[in-house]
């Protein structure tokens, strides 16, 4: 029997990246998956794709900016309406328009970060316990950084909201306990499309001090996904399981 045989899970941000990778995991685990994002295109090319792997589970596909709380109720809406249940979140969609020092920071960049990596956040998670979990169960994941727990010199907001995830999710661990479980991945640097001219060119000079020596997947980010979504884990909540290589177990001020 797969782990998520019968159960429903949304992802935000599951056009590509490592929503897509956690979308693929859940599918092979026998799970319902709803893939939401903002580009129609995109997630026609990834409900292709989930559809070519032999699994059992149905795939839907919802455009929804993570950011704007009446789409993410429209997505639970239409997962409600075809699979009849949510067992499962991914708050995986982020966004990150702003580079630079904090006192540069503009309002409008500084509110868009907010609400889509710490509003959206909620206001997801507030549709899937009203929709479901609430009287069902379920878990809810969130995927944070490694950017939230250290000092970087060019995106600081985005990884201040990214910490601020790893707070809520203790938060609502706290509050939607015992019936739903609340926990946080935080990434390291992940071999990504999106974060292709951060790795691409540096990749030995990165991978050289990592204990792995080697940089992160989609899939290691999706296997971790699928066991804090699965009975596995059935006795851990608000927490954040960070998976970086072992960057964070690297001393301080050594260069060799």
């Amino acid at each position: 029997m797969n782990v998520l045989d019968g159960r429903t899970a949304v992802i935000t941000g599951g056009s590509r990246g490592i929503g897509l990778a956690i979308a693929h995991a859940y599918r092979a685990a026998g799970a319902h998956v709803v893939i939401a994002a903002r580009k129609a295109e995109g997630l026609a090319g990834a409900r292709a794709e989930l559809l070519r792997a032999e699994a059992g589970g149905g795939v839907h596909t919802v455009v929804a900016n993570a950011g704007e709380p009446e789409q993410a109720q429209r997505c639970i809406d239409e997962t409600m309406e075809r699979f009849g249940r949510v067992d499962v979140l991914v708050n995986n969609a982020a966004t990150n328009p702003y580079h630079g020092d904090l006192l540069d920071l503009d309002l409008p960049r500084a509110e868009k970060t907010v609400r889509v990596n710490q509003y959206g956040m909620i206001a997801w998670t507030r549709c899937a316990w009203n929709a479901s979990m609430a009287e069902h169960g379920g878990a809810v994941i969130n995927i944070a950084s490694v950017g939230g727990l250290i000092v970087d010199p060019h995106i600081g907001y985005y990884n201040a909201t990214k910490a601020a995830m790893i707070h809520m999710t203790r938060q609502l661990a706290y509050e939607l306990g015992p019936k739903a479980r609340v926990n946080a991945i935080a990434p390291g640097l992940i071999k990504t499309e999106l974060a292709r001219a951060v790795w691409e060119a540096r990749e030995p000079i990165l991978t050289a001090k990592l204990p792995l020596r080697r940089l992160g997947t989609p899939e290691d980010v999706a296997s971790a996904a699928l066991f804090l979504a699965s009975d596995a884990s059935s006795w851990i909540t608000g927490q954040t399981l960070v998976i970086d290589g072992g960057a964070l177990a690297l001393p301080i001020g050594v260069d060799e």
